[in-house]
């Protein structure tokens, strides 16, 4: 699993992503929604990311957070129930995340 933490493992795992899709930094600010000028102080180590920053970053992707920090390996250890659970949280508003949240722990 990635340190996430570490902004530096972060970023270069981000870029691998962007590079294997051919994209520019621009292309992938505009894609996730965020300021290049972000991800730039991001590179350049002036700023850590934000978990919705993140967020945006892996949805241009088309993948969870959870794929994003997992490794492979660990990724297959979840059951099929545990990964639909994990892809059904995603499509959760913040509000639908909080309530599921507050359910969960009054059980």
């Amino acid at each position: 699993m990635l340190d996430i933490l570490d902004s530096k493992e972060i970023y270069n795992k981000v870029d691998a992503l962007r590079l294997k899709k051919g994209w520019t930094i621009y292309e992938l600010a505009k894609r996730a929604g965020i300021s290049s000028t972000s991800i730039y102080n991001w590179r350049n180590r002036l700023s850590s990311p934000t978990l919705s920053m993140l967020d945006a970053i892996c949805s241009a992707f088309e993948i969870t957070v959870i794929d994003f920090l997992l490794d492979e390996d660990e990724l297959l250890t979840l059951t099929q129930e545990q990964k639909e659970l994990m892809n059904l949280w995603n499509t959760l508003s913040a509000e639908q995340k909080k309530s599921i949240i507050s359910l969960m722990k009054s059980m």
